[in-house]
């Protein structure tokens, strides 16, 4: 199968995706016809912590003008990795067919722009409409085959072998795209080496620090960073970075990741190990008012034996014999620290424009645990991506946590379809429809419907054309394991999933008081949303369902299988659902435009 015909479905047509990151206003661009890109813009169309805020603007460049990296919208341009031309994008009604596994049935207008004319199109139709199986865009995001060729793709231009195809196989192997590679910077006294080294012992990777690479003995260059450190002359910039690349190559570093302690320590340094291809994913930088930090290096001390370091304060060693060899280190005084703090104030500003798309700063003015733990959520966090991306949401939860909320507000804001389990079947029986007549007994009776019946009718829904091209949000099933098990056979697998939780007493209060206009369908609180006039106080229902005896068998029948869905849906994202709803809604929206992190065992 040709490119031209993958390449679409890989980022199928989802226009309030395509933004960006900063914007919350969907766009669809259109570049003008016969405009050339190169493949590799539209392979490097996602950001990362090697090109840090190359997002590029969503329109297209001008004629004759090299186009920016990051337009989510070029691979899906290309028609052939041959040729030299991109043709412009297809509309997003063609991308949507393409997503859903329908052949594509171009207008009149679309094949004028192409020269296709009105007579040959009867002879061009078998070739022109493939049918592209969906199984493959799900395939494609499961393996993470963007990612994969957006590694390759960089990999070749950050180390430019002679023979890719060799080079491309080897990179494959290490399979290390997903291994820690962290800086962590910061001024002297602010915990640096203690996260570092806590981070390794975590993420199970290589800890490295200027000490480490002038020590090691089987790196050629030491021995020659060594003679200027004994003439007390200063080690060069590139004599730093060789050394560094000459430790990276070692199969730790390349299999298990590392963590680099305390460099660079200015611009320079920064823009030479960029230059020389050495690219974190996470740069952590720590801070601390000067005061605290002067206060915390006077109390600094040093293992001569081990090169453990300790404090008087906040790690004095348990052994007796550690205790009685600790000396100060050199650098330590007030006057010595107040000098290291101005020199790393001048150079720390040039280091963050260096990694603004990739840095997060820590208080270290706090407990250790507390640092370290900031510093680990945000490691263990995956970048924005630019990937083909189409969400398949699922929020679970009890009566009354806010789940036909909270879809709302996704479907409003993202574009996405709203399935609501019980309302579709409400549809199916008030059309007449023939499965709606097999639905109607099960709602006379009160008894629940039919799995079967149920699977049937979401199975219809989430297979048309909206929910493949925009996403959808599925509340209200499955309530079991089993009925998880079988929306998985059906091939409609979500992405994303949420447990929304909250107190039984919180949703007693919450349900119980909650009545229905019959006249709008407006649904009141009495407490937190009470109806604005007394003529519609009046009028006010509750649904028998929300009962508190009938409320209270809810509740305990959902606690019993929740524990069950839980272990089924191992990756999902528990949000406390009892506070604001726009609150809540933040909290899945945070899950919701960012890849789910990586959890180290």
């Amino acid at each position: 199968m040709a490119w031209g015909t993958v390449l679409p479905l890989l980022l199928p047509s989802s226009p309030p995706w395509h933004r960006h990151p900063l914007s919350s206003s969907p766009r669809c661009p259109q570049p003008r016809v016969g405009a050339a890109f190169p493949l590799q813009w539209a392979l490097l169309s996602q950001p990362s912590a090697s090109r840090p805020g190359l997002w590029g603007p969503q329109e297209p460049p001008a004629a004759g003008r090299q186009p920016v990296p990051g337009y989510p919208w070029a691979i899906r341009d290309c028609c052939s990795l041959q040729g030299a031309t991109f043709h412009p994008p297809l509309p997003c009604s063609v991308m949507s067919q393409a997503a859903a596994g329908q052949p594509w049935n171009p207008g009149p207008g679309l094949e004028s722009r192409r020269g296709v004319t009105q007579s040959s199109r009867g002879e061009m139709d078998v070739a022109a409409k493939p049918h592209i199986p969906p199984a493959m865009a799900l395939y494609a995001e499961k393996h993470g085959v963007f990612q994969l060729m957006q590694s390759m793709v960089e990999a070749l231009l950050i180390h430019q072998p002679e023979d890719p195809i060799s080079f491309m196989i080897d990179h494959l192997k290490q399979d290390s795209d997903h291994v820690p590679r962290v800086f962590v910077l910061g001024p002297p006294a602010a915990g640096k080496t203690t996260i570092a080294m806590w981070l390794c012992k975590h993420l199970n990777a290589s800890y490295l620090s200027q000490q480490k690479l002038l020590s090691n003995k089987t790196l050629v260059l030491a021995k020659e960073a060594q003679s200027y450190q004994q003439r007390q002359e200063q080690i060069p910039d590139e004599l730093w970075v060789g050394l560094l690349q000459d430790r990276l190559l070692d199969v730790d570093c390349v299999r298990e990741g590392w963590v680099l302690d305390g460099f660079p320590q200015t611009r320079e340094q920064a823009l030479l190990l960029q230059t020389s291809g050495i690219v974190p994913r996470h740069v952590v930088a720590l801070y601390a008012p000067d005061t605290v930090l002067v206060e915390r290096n006077l109390g600094k001390r040093l293992d001569p034996v081990s090169a453990e370091v300790y404090h008087t304060t906040f790690d004095w060693p348990t052994d007796p014999t550690v205790e009685q060899r600790l000396v100060q280190p050199d650098g330590c005084s007030e006057q010595a620290t107040a000098k290291r703090l101005l020199e790393y104030h001048r150079n720390i500003q040039g280091i963050f424009q260096s990694y603004r798309g990739n840095l997060r700063t820590v208080n270290a003015d706090q407990p250790c645990a507390d640092v370290f733990s900031q510093v680990l959520t945000f490691v263990e966090s995956q970048p924005r991506s630019a990937a083909p991306f189409t969400p398949r949401v699922l929020l679970c939860g009890p009566p009354g946590s806010g789940k036909s909320l909270q879809a709302a507000l996704l479907a409003q804001k993202y574009g996405l379809v709203n399935v609501g389990c019980g309302q579709l079947l409400k549809e199916a029986v008030a059309e007449k429809s023939k499965i709606g007549e097999l639905i109607k007994p099960y709602f006379e009776s009160g008894c629940p419907v039919a799995d079967n019946l149920v699977l049937k009718v979401l199975r219809e829904r989430l297979g048309k054309l909206d929910c493949a091209a925009f996403g959808w949000v599925l509340h209200g099933f499955p309530r079991d394991a089993d009925q998880a098990e079988l929306l998985r056979n059906t091939g409609f697998i979500p992405n994303r999933v949420f447990f929304l939780t909250l107190p039984v007493e919180a949703i007693l209060e919450r349900v119980s008081q909650r009545a229905t206009d019959p006249v709008t369908g407006e649904r009141y609180h009495h407490l937190y949303k009470p109806a604005p006039s007394l003529e519609l106080r009046r009028r006010l229902r509750q649904n028998p369902q929300d009962a508190a005896e009938k409320l209270e068998l809810r509740v305990d029948l959902y606690g019993r299988h929740v524990a069950d869905l839980e272990e089924f849906y191992e990756d999902a994202v528990y949000i406390n659902a009892d506070q604001d709803p726009y609150t809540v809604f933040e909290s899945i929206e945070s899950c919701l435009t960012r890849p789910l992190p990586r959890h180290t065992v």
